[in-house]
């Protein structure tokens, strides 16, 4: 499988997601696609500078847990392929209110995948206290540093059941930050 050869079968797709969980092509091994640490995509060693071209392989990409072991793969409609992922395939970079009373929190990713911190897209803390967001069909993003200050600082201090935690808002849910 080649870097090209997989490309060109996802040419064409439209800005919409790719329905790729109707789709159940056969296996056809790893592809040397590493996705790093901090969001930057690799191919043979090398980085991957044409963001669109992340971006295309990105709406392909699913995650498959069997037997507690994680794997992540780019899917067309012919072919599956498996790639390496560090920790998240996306970094959550950016977020704002959507409403003057601060109520509803959009974010967005590296990638420009753009949500509401909601049910759908909940926060979660890891037992390291890393913070990660559901974007979509299972897949994470780590939440950068830089947000997760921006967020500690206006997150509201609350007793709960699980001792004080900081807790930030939004879409009439409640994320916990961590304990204190």
């Amino acid at each position: 499988m080649s870097l090209d050869k997989l490309s060109n079968q996802l040419v064409g797709s439209h800005k919409s997601l790719p329905p790729v969980e109707s789709w159940n092509p056969p296996y056809c091994g790893e592809i040397d696609i590493q996705i790093k640490a901090n969001g930057d995509w690799f191919y043979d060693g090398s980085v991957i500078k044409r963001l669109p071209l992340v971006k295309l392989f990105a709406s392909v990409l699913i995650k498959e847990v069997k037997h507690g072991v994680v794997e992540h793969f780019l899917i067309t409609p012919v072919e599956k392929v498996k790639i390496q992922v560090d920790d998240a395939p996306f970094l959550l970079t950016q977020w704002r209110w959507l409403d003057t009373d601060e109520k509803i929190m959009q974010v967005s990713t590296n990638l420009d995948d753009e949500f509401m911190l909601d049910e759908n897209h909940p926060l979660m803390v890891t037992e390291s206290g890393d913070l990660y967001v559901t974007v979509r069909r299972n897949l994470l993003a780590k939440v950068h540093r830089n947000v997760y200050y921006q967020w500690a600082d206006i997150a509201q201090e609350l007793v709960t059941e699980n001792g004080t935690e900081l807790i930030l808002s939004s879409a009439d849910c409640q994320f916990t930050l961590g304990k204190l």
